[in-house]
């Protein structure tokens, strides 16, 4: 197993002096793990002899296996090798590569579970005035995500003003996070773009992608292309739903279909229920999206999402069926959960998923609808108050039907 990671790093010469790990993207799960902690424990050792690097590296294999996986006790020791990176730097630039290192790790944390102080806390960390390239990249993906939360139109354009500036700063540079900041930013100008049906702007976000696409070969980066194709299958599928265009959403499915084949659902995980996800998945591959988020842990962004689209299969199906005993029995389950202390994502989800029972014994008894509008607004707030934003969107869909 070793041998196979060495014979990786040779490849992609990880003995410079500011690694690219991107050969990490070949590795699967179980491959990464035993990388992150050979690597905190190579940056722990006092023979190191330059524990700063060495543990800015432990901290970026770390993020790499959480945001695969979920796992918190990835994102716990990504911000603990970077607190020891800190500790262990002897300049004010490693000090502050560092600090960005700590701050990766909170917005990934936000990223995977919500919580939108851990922005703040992020933010503090690093100095937005700074010149290195990779803390205003940073300072821009935070900003984004603050603007997304907002909502609003100025904060927006900011934040991709933002993005725009990190892109150039890192434009050529074998740091991952070169990727993840233009990723960021065709996300958030293709998400302009459909909603203001903005022509200039889709165009834009579809130039950036297919870059993205073309830059990142199946063979070296499959994980990095999967995103950009989940990405531009997104945004092709909404303007097909807008548009009423059959032929864009057969392009849309096939470009689902080529993100899913990059890599296997245990080589990534939380990736391939993200492309599952967003594909609307239903049926076996939903069950299975909704297995690997379980076992990531509560209060899971991508967890709560499945959990709902699970529901709502689920509801539609008795309701299509016309059989109110299934619909009693998804509504018990969902009492049941709801009634056990959860993450409050979670509760959000089986909230939505008591509405959608609720709508739906109305339809077929011709009946009130009770109290589904409470129950959609109590999940919106939560929803967007724990900073899942899509998982409040579908909450306030469902209130007009």
């Amino acid at each position: 197993m070793f041998e196979f990671g060495r014979d990786l790093r040779r490849l992609f010469g990880r003995d410079r002096d500011r690694e690219d790990l991107g050969w990490l993207e070949l590795v699967g799960v179980e491959l990464l793990e035993a990388e992150a902690r050979r690597a905190s424990i190579d940056a722990g050792r006092t023979s190191c002899a330059r524990p700063d690097q060495a543990w800015l590296t432990a901290a970026a294999v770390w993020r790499e296996l959480a945001a695969r996986t979920g796992a918190t006790a990835a994102l716990d020791a990504a911000e603990a090798a970077a607190g020891s990176a800190e500790r262990a730097s002897a300049s004010g630039d490693r000090r502050e590569e560092a600090r960005c290192a700590r701050a990766q790790a909170l917005t990934l944390r936000f990223d995977l579970y919500g919580g939108p102080s851990l922005l703040d806390e992020a933010a503090a960390l690093i100095e937005a005035a700074s010149s290195r390239a990779a803390t205003v990249a940073v300072h821009a993906r935070i900003a984004a995500r603050k603007a997304r939360l907002d909502g609003r139109a100025p904060r927006l354009l900011e934040a991709a003003a933002l993005l725009d500036l990190a892109v150039h700063g890192l434009d050529g540079s074998p740091d991952p996070l070169a990727e993840a900041v233009r990723l960021d930013r065709a996300g958030l100008t293709l998400e302009a773009g459909v909603t203001q049906r903005d022509a200039r702007l889709l165009d834009q976000a579809g130039r950036d992608l297919l870059a993205l696409v073309e830059a990142c070969p199946a063979e070296r980066r499959p994980l990095s292309r999967a995103r950009a194709l989940t990405l531009s299958a997104a945004g092709l599928t909404a303007l097909a739903a807008l548009a009423d265009d059959a032929a864009a959403r057969e392009q849309g499915r096939a470009l689902f279909e080529a993100a899913t084949d990059q890599f296997t659902p245990d080589h990534s995980p939380l990736d391939w229920a993200a492309v599952q996800l967003a594909s609307q998945g239903t049926g076996a591959r939903l069950v299975a999206v909704d297995a690997i988020c379980r076992a990531a842990g509560p209060g899971l962004v991508l967890g709560a999402l499945a959990r709902e689209r699970l529901t709502a299969t689920r509801v539609a199906a008795a309701e299509a069926a016309g059989d109110p005993a299934a619909l009693d029995a998804v509504a018990g389950e969902l009492r049941r959960r709801v009634a056990t202390p959860a993450a409050p994502l979670d509760w959000a989800a089986d909230q939505i998923g008591l509405a959608r029972v609720a709508a739906a014994r109305a339809r077929l008894f011709d009946a009130p609808r009770g109290e589904v509008g409470l129950m959609l607004a109590s999940a919106a707030d939560v929803a967007r108050e724990v900073g899942a934003p899509v998982l409040a969107q579908v909450a306030e869909g469902l209130l007009s039907l």
